[in-house]
């Protein structure tokens, strides 16, 4: 089955791919509401210009391929809708408590606050030594930890 790969764009300047069986199902699914923006949830999306490319199942691999993909493994632009989508949850579950990051989540920690899931700022110091004190944090590149993509 070969596939028909497009880059996309949302209203807000999103840039994402998208794969589609032909050109007319690509406007189906747009018309239907079905096409969203990974990163903000907009429907109004369009297809930027680009090169052509078809995804052939079955046929040769490139000489030198950039990447492979793993046998059962979701294509590139579906596993990155995926992150993206878990990263907005993640952003809409938590508060943004920003540069006060490392002592609320001490304030947590030691029960001195109430009990919740916090995002913010904190030096790789702070987060070293948050770690030693055994209070779990994982790291969000600061161009994703934005309140708009919510």
């Amino acid at each position: 089955m070969a596939f028909k790969v497009f880059d996309l764009q949302c209203g807000h300047g999103h840039v994402f791919e998208g794969w589609f069986n032909s050109h007319d199902d690509f406007d189906a699914q747009r018309e239907r509401g079905l096409i969203c923006c990974p990163l903000c949830d907009s429907k109004s999306i369009d297809k930027k210009l680009s090169a052509p490319m078809l995804n052939v199942s079955g046929s040769k691999a490139p000489a030198e391929p950039a990447a492979r993909a793993v046998p059962g493994s979701l294509p590139p632009a579906h596993a990155q809708a995926a992150a993206l989508q878990h990263l907005r949850e993640v952003l809409r579950k938590t508060e943004n408590v920003g540069e006060r990051f490392a002592a609320e989540a001490r304030r947590i920690h030691h029960g001195d606050a109430p009990e919740r899931p916090i995002r913010g700022v904190a030096t790789h110091q702070e987060q070293q030594s948050l770690a030693e004190e055994g209070i779990a944090v994982a790291a969000i590149p600061a161009m994703l930890d934005d309140d708009r993509l919510q």
